[in-house]
């Protein structure tokens, strides 16, 4: 893989761009997250939170960013980090010195966090401001409260006069587009992905547990740094491949079975992800192959035509009303009205930072988004459950679907099992 790293210019430029849409006489701040307990004295593995990754390129819990905007031209950064410790640094390892926050976030200006209320208050109390950016966007009402939230609660207490404005809808803006660097972190993680796909397809056989194809999934990952999936695989096999998102990995599958994976790497922050079905056995049965040659079709049909101006409401649309003409021509549906019967979700979401990316969602699509075409035909009759899933580029003239260099027709996906496991057993 090449060593695509993205610079403290980037994050620089992501900052500079958030600033400029900020108000004069306001103050931002932004938190990296806290550890989440698991249990007892156990907690779940840090995440950072990517809107504040994206503006600084820091990973890592307690962080705080505190910007001063006094004019247009005034601008003045300040991050916070947990102070040395050396006996907790014994448990839980080194914490990020002064020089390589700066390195990385390009963020010159330091202290630590038991300074932070202190150094706010004397910011908010002084009249100097007006407004405070915060992000506190939660997914769903009953989502707990995180630092921003808290600190919400209290300017609304102690500093009523400062007016609230909208961080996370500054940042959704931003990452809607992305950038040089963005798209080529994309296509490593592409490569990554592929490798992960194709080892798991060399590996299928009859009777193989959906667990042992997540192994070999995992494994081929490793080999590519310690990051891991981008996000929880769904790998199914049969039966469960009609839940739409499935993480148990108990099923095994049969001979004549689908096994369906929804999986994805990252790389340097960026994610993807990707939809490949095919049989367990290596070679497609009739039913399967007349199912998968319709969802490939429209996938082909979609990459055909997505280009910069298209509505983007009309992908989910056009996904679901070519698929409907396909499945009728295959005599899969009387009616292109029944379509609802076989295809359970939406086509389209943009990947990034996150792989549902948090962005502003377009009514246009523009040049620099990337999104998934996702093509999933559910045939319960049959027993055949499986998605089509690629990522989509948008360029200045059309749009490139970045993993089609993972085996995605059924001669590329026979020839690859064909290479796998049965080879190994002549």
């Amino acid at each position: 893989m090449e060593d695509v790293k993205m610079r403290k210019e980037f994050f620089k430029g992501n900052r500079r761009r958030m600033y400029q849409e900020m108000k004069p006489h306001s103050l931002l701040v932004m938190f990296s997250g806290r550890e989440v307990r698991k249990t007892s004295d156990e907690y779940y593995p840090f995440y950072t939170d990517r809107n504040f990754l994206y503006l600084t390129g820091l990973e890592g819990k307690e962080f705080i960013l505190l910007v001063r905007k006094d004019s247009e031209s005034e601008i003045n950064e300040k991050i916070y980090m947990l102070p040395p410790d050396l006996l907790k640094e014994r448990w839980t390892g080194e914490r990020m010195k002064p020089g390589q926050v700066e390195e990385t976030s390009g963020i010159g200006n330091f202290g630590y966090v038991e300074e932070f209320e202190t150094d706010f208050h004397k910011l908010a109390s002084v009249g100097n401001y007006q407004y405070l950016y915060l992000d506190v966007y939660k997914e769903d009402t009953d989502d707990g409260d995180l630092p921003a939230h808290r600190l919400l609660s209290k300017a609304a207490k102690v500093y009523p006069y400062l007016r609230i404005e909208n961080a996370n809808a500054i940042v959704r803006s931003l990452r809607t587009i992305k950038q040089p660097c963005e798209i080529e972190a994309m296509r490593e993680a592409e490569k990554i992905t592929r490798e992960g796909i194709t080892a798991m397809m060399k590996a299928s056989r009859p009777g193989m547990y959906e667990y042992q194809y997540k192994a070999v999934f995992d494994y081929t990952l490793g080999q590519y740094g310690p990051q891991g999936p981008a996000f929880p695989s769904i790998i199914s096999a049969g039966k469960n491949n009609f839940c739409i998102h499935y993480y148990s990995y108990t099923g095994q599958a049969q001979d004549g079975d689908m096994v369906l994976n929804d999986v994805g790497a990252w790389h340097d922050h960026l994610m993807n992800d990707v939809s490949r079905g095919w049989p367990c056995n290596g070679r497609y049965n009739e039913k399967q192959r007349r199912l998968y040659e319709c969802a490939l079709k429209t996938s082909n049909h979609m990459f055909g035509m997505i280009k910069p101006g298209m509505p983007m409401a009309e992908v989910d649309a056009e996904i679901r009303r070519y698929n409907a003409l396909m499945l009728k021509e295959a005599g899969v549906l009387k009616n292109v009205e029944e379509i609802g019967t076989y295809m359970w979700h939406g086509g389209a979401h943009h990947v990034g930072f996150d792989v549902h990316d948090a962005i502003k969602q377009p009514e246009v699509i523009a040049p620099g988004m990337v999104f998934c075409v996702d093509v999933g035909i559910y045939h319960e009759e049959w027993g055949i459950g499986f998605r089509l899933e690629d990522n989509c580029l948008v360029t200045e003239d059309g749009c490139e679907n970045l993993s089609v260099i993972t085996p995605r027709t059924i001669a590329e996906i026979e020839d690859t099992m064909k290479k796998g496991y049965y080879a190994a057993s002549i």
